[in-house]
């Protein structure tokens, strides 16, 4: 049984579609995000492997997309390698991280003090201390990508990590062989001159979530000249809103035997939910105010009519 105070619309609510009201970014927009978004992660992945690979001072460049379909991904991975899929964020960014097995051995040479120069020899598996490096290594870089893709927050305050491994890349199941994929080349580089290369790639739709400021479409009238015109069309448009203060639960039963005085206990919660229909869009707590009713917020989902 819901209490529950319903404001009934003025007049029949507008139905307005996305493709009204949102936007992708401009091209060159995306270009600049895009070109930002690499420089910082270079230079974060630089940062934080440093300690791993004894205190190696690296540079490191993350190249421009190669836009190609999932399936030439795994070709030019290779049928072997060393192969993570990582968690970028708080959502479904996931990426796919790679190096080859030449590379991964040539890195833990590197973390136990040997030159970490790339000998071909053509290894076929991964020594268990070069998985245990790469797998290090592999959860650095995944908290490095979700940093910056969430703007810069402390290490605790996003979600980077490995979620598994594989020799194979195609097993991990990044992305369907037929869809269009975006894949950077991580280039790291010693003082020495020794380089390492690494293959990140996604599917290209989850590129724009992983860019700050592009992780979600741009709504008409946001930012520019047509700041506030969207508000200013729609802001006087009534909602019915309803503050739940108890829910509770009777059977068909319990229901037929209602009568007049019977006495239903209610639990009424800390914090009340504010309601557009069945979305949550604020909650607070019950009070007065001159000598009425309230409701004080103590949050508010911004997302909640966008969502």
């Amino acid at each position: 049984m819901n209490l529950a105070q319903t404001f009934t619309p003025a007049r029949p609510l507008a139905q307005h579609c996305s493709e009204l009201t949102e936007r992708g970014p401009r091209p060159e927009q995306r270009a600049e995000y895009l070109a930002g978004w690499r420089r910082d992660v270079a230079r974060e992945v630089a940062q934080d492997l440093a300690d791993l690979l004894s205190g190696t001072k690296l540079e490191a460049k993350l190249s421009e997309a190669e836009m190609m379909r999932g399936s030439a991904v795994f070709e030019k991975i290779g049928a072997v390698a060393a192969n993570s899929l990582l968690r970028c964020g708080s959502g479904d960014q996931t990426v796919l991280l790679s190096f080859s097995v030449d590379t991964a051995i040539a890195l833990t040479d590197r973390s136990f003090g040997g030159s970490g120069e790339i000998a071909p020899d053509g290894a076929t598996s991964l020594p268990r201390s070069a998985a245990l490096l790469i797998e290090q290594a592999s959860r650095t870089i995944a908290r490095s990508i979700a940093r910056v893709s969430a703007g810069g927050g402390a290490i605790g305050e996003v979600e980077g990590d490995v979620i598994i491994r594989s020799e194979s890349a195609s097993r991990l199941k990044p992305f369907a062989p037929s869809n269009s994929c975006a894949l950077f080349t991580l280039t790291l580089t010693t003082p020495e001159a020794i380089s390492w290369e690494a293959i990140i790639a996604m599917h290209s739709e989850r590129l724009d979530s992983l860019l700050p400021g592009l992780g979600s479409p741009v709504t008409a009238g946001e930012g520019g000249d047509d700041n506030g015109a969207l508000e200013a069309i729609m802001g006087d448009i009534p909602l019915p809103m309803k503050a739940v203060l108890a829910e509770i639960d009777l059977s068909l039963g319990q229901l037929n035997r209602l009568a007049p005085g019977d006495q239903i206990p209610l639990a009424v919660t800390r914090d009340i939910p504010l309601r557009i229909g069945a979305r949550a869009i604020a909650s607070g707590s019950l009070g007065t105010k001159e000598d009425r009713m309230a409701l004080k917020l103590t949050g508010v989902t911004h997302e909640g009519l966008s969502a």
